[in-house]
């Protein structure tokens, strides 16, 4: 079997890949041809995360059956949930430019980048936890305030959560660069922390989330593949698929997490929502925002 060497170090040190993977594995162990299946994962996480269940069978020397048990295993509803998360963690061990020569898409890009957007939106679907929705919503309403923490291009989902958040008639705050630390500064218990980073992840992301959760406050991360660190300062993980097409992760399915949160946020306390959104709409029109007015009844 081959060993891609480079690829494991890479994930390993960087993602705790070996770590996460060797974690899901049930005490009682996986049976051999199990851990045949397990094996092509860690020593070939390339190969095993752009592969069919079929093909990774090939490469494991057993059938489509045994993968797709060996998945559940571990974790996962099956080949698929366990391949996007594979994936996800694989990808964020490569720079920009591996991640390109990774991806082998062929055709138009503009086309190819759409149909993975939806094709991760279906995947979404398929995973969505209303729960998990239902409880950070509840979170943000009962917060003393929340701070929004997202980088470089993730920053648009932070600004369209907090956006929303603060719409709908609670305090929310996006930050990130320099004023990060002093935000983090002020965080106490009763507040609750967002943190958004795909991919490589930010170190700052990571920093923000542990301090925020020694400090006592309540952290949620939206991410695709968080490392064990980020994982462990957080009271729930959303996995968001996020992969692109490019060099640069997808953002529309992190934009569709975050209106659901704040639609299920609009559900706490309607009558707190509608006063907000109304004093909003008079400030609109105040200020002369908007091109179209509503008509007046």
């Amino acid at each position: 079997m081959t060993t891609d060497s480079a690829t494991t170090s890479a994930a390993g040190e960087s993602d705790g890949f070996e770590t996460w993977l060797r974690g899901r594995v049930p005490e009682r162990g996986l049976r051999s041809k199990g851990a045949s299946v397990l094996e092509v994962l860690l020593t070939q996480p390339r190969r095993a995360s752009y592969s069919s269940a079929a093909e990774a069978a090939e490469l494991a020397g057993v059938n489509v059956a045994t993968v797709s048990r060996t998945a559940q295993a571990l974790g996962f509803s099956g080949w698929s949930d366990l391949q996007q998360e594979l994936r996800a963690r694989f990808l964020s061990s490569l720079s920009a430019p591996e991640v390109a020569a990774a991806q082998h898409t062929e055709g138009e890009l503009g086309a190819a980048s759409l149909r993975r957007d939806l094709e991760s939106l279906a995947m979404l679907d398929r995973r969505f936890d209303e729960q998990q929705i239902r409880t950070i919503a509840e979170a943000i309403a009962q917060a003393r305030r929340v701070l929004i923490v997202a980088h470089g291009s993730y920053a648009s989902i932070g600004a369209a959560l907090s956006h929303n958040v603060r719409l709908a008639g609670y305090d929310a705050t996006l930050t990130y660069d320099a004023d990060l630390a002093n935000a983090v500064s002020r965080i106490e218990p009763g507040d609750v922390l967002v943190a958004i980073s795909f991919w490589r992840l930010y170190q700052h992301t990571v920093t923000a989330a542990e301090e925020a959760h020694s400090r006592g406050a309540r952290v949620f991360v939206l991410s695709d593949a968080a490392s064990p660190d980020l994982a462990a300062a957080a009271e729930e993980v959303l996995l968001i698929p996020a992969e692109g097409v490019a060099f640069f992760p997808s953002l529309a399915p992190g934009l569709a997490v975050a209106q659901a949160i704040v639609a299920q946020l609009s559900t706490v306390d309607p009558e707190r929502t509608r006063k907000s959104i109304e004093a909003a709409e008079t400030q609109w029109s105040r200020f002369g925002l908007m091109h179209r007015q509503p008509r007046r009844g």
